[in-house]
């Protein structure tokens, strides 16, 4: 293994700087707002040009909105660019092969938390810009970077930030945010490599399932008890709970990695391509992220009740985080838990709620930029539509922009993928180099 104390230099060296500072949105009251202040005065460091020359405003505590103006007219829609730079924290029980904000750079990767979420994909946005002001380019539209602090906590930054671009009659031409990224063998049975552009995004629907009993000495337990119902009503939603509902984007995914896939797996994805049905059947067989990508999810994340180990509690309750399918509502989906549940001393609760995006359309002119773009920095790697099954910041402009699109222009490992709000993150040097000439590709064509 090389040695950590190798040379720093250029993107890597930034994105050290900016991975040691611990940006925990989930930790602010701990750590207080000075991380996120001094990432602030951070990039206007390493970023002279970007800060000279684009105009920043300051929306909520975390919200940063830079203005690059092009040189097209006022009423021309302009890019927005997104990305967060907050991060999840850390579990002090996992090892990590480096600690997670040391930012450690070794054999061509930079480790620690956020390297890539989302302060690769942030940092490749500022390395495009702050190059291309050095070259003295204008682009053909204006271009607003949206950089929110809270992400994470889901916050109101980004929403903030949209309500002010709407209120303003601001309608973006194009917004990229976070999402899909450039990966191998994007099914298990498709082989070669894809960008995957998230063309739309599952809702988010966060519910409390609460019910009351007799407390009591633990002795003598009732039949039925607090925790026992809250339990039985966990129990009853099972991943049966909702039926496939593949979207369109779906279908198109599916339709483009046959064209790009041989043997007999090219007829298996064009037949699932055009029948929703067999293929909702089939992902659904398949469990995992082939399942989430066709219905609703349901995932018991937290459940609290009682004060002793001796202790009937008198009231209990789970907390149940669900991801909702493009063409669905949050309303219809409470329905269901309710019906799905079947007891009328269960409370159920809606603590948050987000609606599914719509999809954005592939066979437009931004569509085709990505691609472009995607043939200079990724050559022979090609643009695949799919359902973002997290949630990104987007979804406060998909209400009013017509084209948003999830895309970081990384190349991600399945190993890569799963140190997201995991252990050992990191990012290659490489990848960051190859993700800012996308940016730059995709500014230089703006028509």
């Amino acid at each position: 293994m090389a040695d950590v104390t190798e040379p720093r230099s250029g993107i890597a060296e930034r994105l050290s700087q900016m991975i040691q500072l611990p940006t925990v949105s989930a930790e602010l009251e701990q750590r207080g707002p000075e991380p996120f202040e001094d990432f602030v005065a951070l990039i206007a460091d390493l970023y002279p040009l970007v800060h000279e020359k684009l105009t920043l405003e300051r929306h909520t505590e975390f919200g940063l909105l830079f203005h690059w103006r092009g040189r097209g007219a006022a009423s021309d829609g302009p890019v927005v660019l997104m990305a967060h730079y907050d991060v999840v924290p850390v579990d002090e029980s996992d090892a990590w092969t480096h600690p997670p904000f040391a930012g450690v750079i070794a054999d061509g990767i930079v480790y620690g938390r956020g390297a890539l979420d989302d302060k690769g994909p942030l940092i490749v946005v500022l390395e495009a810009v702050e190059h291309l002001l050095a070259d003295g380019f204008v682009p053909a539209r204006d271009v607003y970077l949206s950089f929110g602090g809270n992400e994470e906590t889901y916050g109101r930054a980004a929403e903030e930030i949209a309500r002010v671009l709407r209120e303003r009659g601001i309608v973006p031409w194009l917004v990229v945010d976070e999402g899909g990224a450039v990966v191998d063998a994007p099914l298990s049975f498709v082989p070669g490599r894809a960008a995957m552009i998230g063309v739309g995004e599952k809702g988010v629907l966060t519910l409390t399932l609460s019910a009351r009993g007799e407390g009591g000495h633990a002795s003598a337990p009732p039949t039925l008890t607090a925790v026992r119902r809250v339990a039985r009503a966990v129990d009853r939603l099972g991943p049966t709970t909702f039926r496939p509902r593949p979207s369109k984007a779906v279908g198109r995914m599916l339709t483009q990695l046959g064209a790009q896939t041989p043997g007999p797996a090219r007829h298996l994805l064009r037949l699932l391509g055009s029948a929703p049905f067999l293929t909702g059947r089939v992902f659904a067989a398949l469990g995992g992220e082939p399942a989430a990508l066709v219905r609703t999810t349901v995932a018991p994340t937290m459940q609290s009740g009682g004060t002793a180990a001796n202790v009937l509690p008198s009231q209990a309750s789970a907390t149940v985080n669900l991801r909702i399918a493009l063409g669905e509502t949050t309303q219809q989906t409470v329905l269901r838990v309710r019906r799905r549940i079947r007891d009328p001393l269960v409370t159920v609760s809606v603590e948050e709620a987000s609606e599914p995006s719509p999809e954005s359309p592939t066979d437009n002119a931004q569509f085709a930029l990505l691609g472009d773009a995607l043939a200079v920095s990724h050559p022979g790697v090609p643009a695949v539509p799919y359902v973002m099954m997290a949630a990104t910041d987007s979804r406060h402009f998909h209400r009013f922009a017509p084209a948003v699109y999830r895309f970081a222009p990384l190349d991600m490992t399945n190993a890569q993928r799963a140190s997201i709000h995991g252990v050992d993150e990191n990012v290659e040097i490489e990848a960051l180099e190859r993700g800012e000439r996308f940016h730059r590709a995709l500014l230089k064509g703006l028509g």
